[in-house]
């Protein structure tokens, strides 16, 4: 199983964003992703060293699927 990979739903552990749910959105290179997060609905560049990866797995071009995987209503995302 491919941890770091598009649609998959993690968890931020440091940062501003620590503790918050995030979806993966894009693959940067091997240490940064494009994340989109419970608190900041637009998409932030993470190091994904510090991300804890769920077995969970969303569509990234479905803005329903994200918002019930980060718990957020739809529309707050960008």
């Amino acid at each position: 199983m491919a941890l770091v990979e598009i649609g998959r739903v993690c968890i931020k552990k440091l940062g501003r964003d620590a503790g918050n749910k995030a979806v993966i959105t894009k693959v940067i290179d091997a240490n940064f992703v494009g994340v989109v997060t419970t608190s900041r609905p637009k998409e932030r560049k993470a190091n994904v060293r510090h991300l804890e990866f769920l077995a969970e797995k969303v569509d990234p071009s479905n803005k329903e699927q994200i918002a019930k995987a980060l718990e957020v209503e739809a529309a707050r995302l960008k």
